[in-house]
């Protein structure tokens, strides 16, 4: 048979029929062949896969082999003997030089034909001594890579105990000799990988024989302190930096630095070398690795390697600030070295980067250059690193802030603590898919589930960013809620509409909701199947059925009393401050840069401020919603063009809540543009925040007249009334004149019966204070956000709840109408005794990576205290009591407070690999710990890895409940 196969395939019969006899015969491989006419099978195969040009050739080589490999193992098993392993890997195959990758190719394949076979252990020892040998040799990165690739499929043949440490050594060394190609963007790609390969197999090695991990270090570090002027090692062993355990940075950079065997000429090669490193692309936490060695160098006072380092290679690294890849990394490098270069101005003048800039203050200079300087190493060296900490005694997970993320930190955490929210999120069927709605659950998982003190949402900040948010910039909170629950919302409906829709209108379904949007939904479409998420059949998706309420716009012409209306949809209510209001901006009249006008004069301020008694504030809630609902004059420039009349006319406008949220969403409009000095300012007025509150809902049924305009509202759950935009519109409400009252009370009857024509009573809607976002800083432009979230049992709510109703109903039953209502109509209660017997420990702080108890009193008076810190976003969660007007369904209301949903597998999978390997860095972290405390008379040389923690929040503590505030570390982030 392997005669007429040989000659059939080297036959000018045509292709077809080619293929036609082939599958003849692989078809007869299920029935009984002979050894000889196996081993016959075999060789031909392995002549047509590894000598043959010919790709039919290959195809069909390799088509036999696994057929006749998969009937008959035993004969297979017996072809790839010992002697045929050993020839192929010291001899080649005929003019198939034993380097050539596809001898490793051939060997993968035959490999796995022969998986869970005793013959793969048999040939083990073996492969253990031949890629032991390979890499003595030296080979290039794509024969590595095969390497890599079969010993990965089978980790029995990687050296064991003595051997893996001399093959992590050998393969360390052989990272050294690789030569990047300089040709085609593809070749360097297919490079890049190859590397990257080779790198997690040496990771995989480490992780199964932790004794190989400390040589192959002390390896790394020879060959980079190596002053032999006709070797330059490959920056390719960049790609080892991020396998290293970033618990091992601290005792590396120690011994490293106080090593008296390592010369200065070393030292000084070393760090160079690992600069360089800030040029291959994947190289992660390079630059925390460098500042930790520069920052470990002067902790032994070692300037000289500084000075002569930071002249040799400042210009380099500013260089790479050109290439977007490795920009970050390059940034911190050069910022580090340019700041604690201070005894001379001579780096500085190697790269003019500044002159545009404009200069900060005195203070502020000071702190930064103290923080860097050289000489201040020595006391911050140890503490300056990162250490593993346990998880807040508050039980909750903070979120680590990824440079200037406090904004999307404490909205995720807002959302995460709506508990009807975060349960339905985690109650998700999506199924593996990659959609911001399973990230957002896959987010909420681990600040419910995690064993870190402070998780890193990165995957999120890339996700949900919005697409004019500049990264590393400090951004609006509200703006990014906004636009966080509208990606989610159109996201939802978007899919809806593809599932039920054929695949070829795809692209025409996701138009609305932006490339992003679309994107993430055709990648959904394309790998899972994510099920709506509308779990009670009335065609909402979940953002609408949390956040979504509608308001009704009423306009009535005074002049002919004819009565337009329209209804929107909102997820929340931009509440503007009444003009009347005083402002208290307490700034200079120029505006911020980006947390740099903030100055050092805040510590003596703030420290003051907190001696003073808290004082009932002049502004409540209250006043800024009936500032909202209140009726409105348009007149002058704002008249309002009368379709009946046919001209401009004096109207009233009158905007009602229809339909009242499950959350109920108020931004306080506390950014105003001051005309005088061109500059947007921060109201810093102290807003009164009710823990409990009525919001005064219309029922509404639809007449005739005002249907045409109900169903011409936008369709879209975004098609906000009081966006940023339009909440300066807001600020500038007319109150009616002295002469306008009286004829408004002339045509009062009229009137009366045109607005309340499609109107049939008010009731008071019950809201809890859930969660609060404040913005601590002086302008909008710079300053730090941190929220107040609080945990709402069932017993708690309904106490709440019972109250709420009993005062709501009581107000009600004087309620003549909204333009007459009282301050009673929207608070329940204006004290600060939190009702049902509540504890401190269910209100927490999130500031970043930091969560702490605190207690209502101090959310109330944060404001008080530290006048430059103020509510900004407040959540309120509705309290349905059964029998009540316009409360939801039973359905609805049972669902609250049952217990935290069951994570689905794939979440848990998740969790619990990330928190195994939390436990393994605690366990390596206190060995390193013993280790470090032990190591007085240990002296090995090897370099540490980096830390990939970003910068910290702004404030240590941030307001009510945590103490006070430094200025200075709060300006940004």
């Amino acid at each position: 048979m392997d005669k007429i196969l040989e000659a059939l395939v080297s036959s000018s019969h045509p292709l077809t029929i080619k293929r036609a006899i082939v599958k003849k015969v692989v078809e007869a491989a299920e029935k009984e062949v002979t050894e000889e006419q196996c081993q016959a099978l075999y060789r031909l195969t392995a002549r047509l896969i590894l000598q043959s040009e010919d790709t039919f050739q290959q195809q069909v080589g390799q088509q036999v082999q696994e057929a006749y490999a998969r009937f008959h193992r035993d004969e297979f098993a017996r072809f790839l003997s010992k002697e045929f392993v050993l020839g192929l890997l010291q001899q080649g195959y005929g003019s198939l030089d034993r380097r050539d990758p596809a001898i490793l190719d051939f060997l993968h394949g035959c490999l796995r034909l022969l998986l869970s076979c005793p013959a793969v252990l048999e040939l083990a020892p073996l492969m253990q001594t031949e890629v032991l040998r390979m890499v003595c040799e030296r080979p290039e990165a794509a024969l590595c890579a095969k390497l890599a690739a079969l010993l990965t499929d089978f980790p029995q043949c990687v050296p064991r105990d003595k051997a893996a440490v001399l093959f992590c050594q050998q393969l360390v060394r052989t990272f050294a000799h690789f030569q990047c190609p300089v040709g085609q963007e593809a070749e360097l790609r297919r490079y890049v990988t190859q590397v990257s390969r080779v790198a997690t197999l040496l990771q995989g090695i480490w992780k199964v024989e932790p004794a190989t991990l400390l040589p192959s270090l002390q390896e790394v570090f020879a060959i980079i302190s190596s002053t032999d002027p006709s070797f330059e090692p490959s920056i390719a062993l960049a790609s080892l930096v991020q396998h290293i355990p970033l618990q091992m940075i601290t005792v590396l950079i120690k011994s490293l630095t106080t090593d008296q065997n390592v010369k200065d000429a070393s030292m000084t090669q070393a760090l160079s070398r690992m600069i360089d490193w800030l040029s291959w692309p994947l190289a992660n936490h390079v630059d925390t690795w460098v500042i930790a060695l520069l920052k470990g160098l002067a902790a032994v006072q070692k300037f000289t390697i500084l000075i002569d380092v930071t002249l040799l290679k400042i210009e380099l690294v500013f260089n790479r600030l050109w290439y977007p890849i490795v920009r970050q990394g390059a940034l911190a490098v050069l910022s580090h070295m340019l700041l604690s270069f201070q005894h001379s101005p001579e780096s500085f003048h190697l790269v003019r980067l500044f002159a545009e800039l404009p200069k900060p203050s005195e203070e502020k200079i000071k702190f930064v250059l103290n923080q860097s300087a050289w000489t201040s190493q020595s006391n911050s060296f140890a503490s300056g690193l990162l250490r593993l900490t346990g998880k807040s005694e508050t039980g909750k997970t903070g979120l680590v802030n990824l440079g200037n993320t406090c904004y999307m930190n404490s909205i995720i955490q807002t959302l995460f603590m709506a508990t009807d929210f975060r349960r339905s999120v985690l109650s998700l069927h999506l199924n593996g898919s990659n959609t911001l709605m399973k990230k957002l659950q896959l987010l909420f998982a681990f600040l419910a589930h995690t064993q870190r003190a402070a998780y890193a949402p990165r995957s999120f900040l890339e996700a949900s960013r919005p697409p004019w948010f500049t990264a590393g910039s400090q951004q609006d909170c509200s703006e990014y809620l906004r636009f966080l629950l509208d990606r989610l919302h159109e996201e939802e409906k978007t899919l809806r509409a593809l599932q039920t829709a054929k695949p070829t209108v795809v692209s025409a379904n996701a138009e609305g909701i932006g490339d992003c949007a679309a994107h993430s939904v055709n990648d959904t479409l394309s790998h899972s199947h994510a099920e709506p998420v509308d779990a009670e059949g009335d065609g909402r998706t979940l953002v609408e059925r949390m956040f979504g309420g509608r308001l009704s716009t009423s306009i009535c012409c005074l002049l002919c009393h004819s009565l337009s209306e329209k209804e929107e949809p909102f997820t929340d209510l931009s509440l503007a401050f009444c003009p009347s209001a005083p402002q208290s901006t307490l700034g200079p009249c120029q505006g911020a840069v980006n947390g740099g006008s903030e100055n050092l004069e805040g510590p003596v301020k703030e420290a003051q401020s907190v001696e003073r008694p808290a004082i009932e504030p002049a502004l409540s809630l209250h006043d800024l919603l009936e500032y909202f609902l209140a009726p409105e004059i348009l007149e002058e420039e704002n008249c309002y063009f009368c379709e009946r009349c046919g001209s401009l006319q004096r109207a009233e406008r009158v905007m009602r809540v229809v339909t009242a949220p499950e959350y109920l969403i108020l931004t306080l409009l506390r950014f105003s543009y001051d005309a005088t000095c061109h500059v947007r300012r921060k109201i810093l007025d102290n807003v009164g925040m009710p823990l409990r509150m009525c919001l005064p809902v219309h029922q509404h049924h639809a007449s005739a007249s005002n249907t045409a305009a109900v169903s011409s509202s936008s369709s879209s759950l975004m098609a906000q009334i009081d966006s940023p935009e339009s909440g300066e519109n807001l600020a500038k409400k007319l109150k009616p004149s002295q002469r306008e009252e009286e004829e408004e009370r002339l045509t009062d009857t009229g009137r009366e019966g045109g607005i309340k024509g499609g109107r049939s009573g008010v009731h008071l809607v019950p809201y809890v204070l859930s969660s609060v976002v404040m913005h601590s800083g002086m302008s909008s432009e710079s300053g730090h956000y941190y929220s107040y979230g609080r945990n709402m049992s069932g017993t708690d709510v309904c106490a709440a709840a019972t109250s709420i109703a009993n005062s709501c109903s009581k107000n009600s039953e004087t309620e003549a109408g909204l333009n007459s209502g009282q301050s009673e109509s929207f608070t329940a209660s204006q004290d600060v005794v939190e009702c049902g017997g509540q504890s401190s420990s269910e209100w927490f702080l999130f500031n970043d990576s930091r969560v702490t108890f605190t207690n209502f009193q101090s959310v109330q008076n944060v404001t008080s205290r530290f006048p430059k810190d103020t509510a900004y976003v407040l959540i309120y969660r509705k309290q349905d009591i059964g029998g009540q007007p316009g409360g939801t369904r039973g359905t609805v209301n049972s669902s609250k407070f049952n217990g935290e949903p069951p994570l689905h597998k794939d979440l848990m999978d998740a969790i619990t690999k990330d928190n195994k390997l939390f436990l393994q860095e605690q366990e390596l972290n206190a060995r390193t710990r013993a280790l470090q405390a032990a190591s007085a008379s240990c002296s090995f040389r090897p370099n540490g890895s980096d830390d990939n923690e970003p910068p910290g929040s702004c404030g240590p503590s941030g307001g009510g409940g945590g103490g006070g505030f430094n200025t200075v570390s709060r300006l940004v982030f």
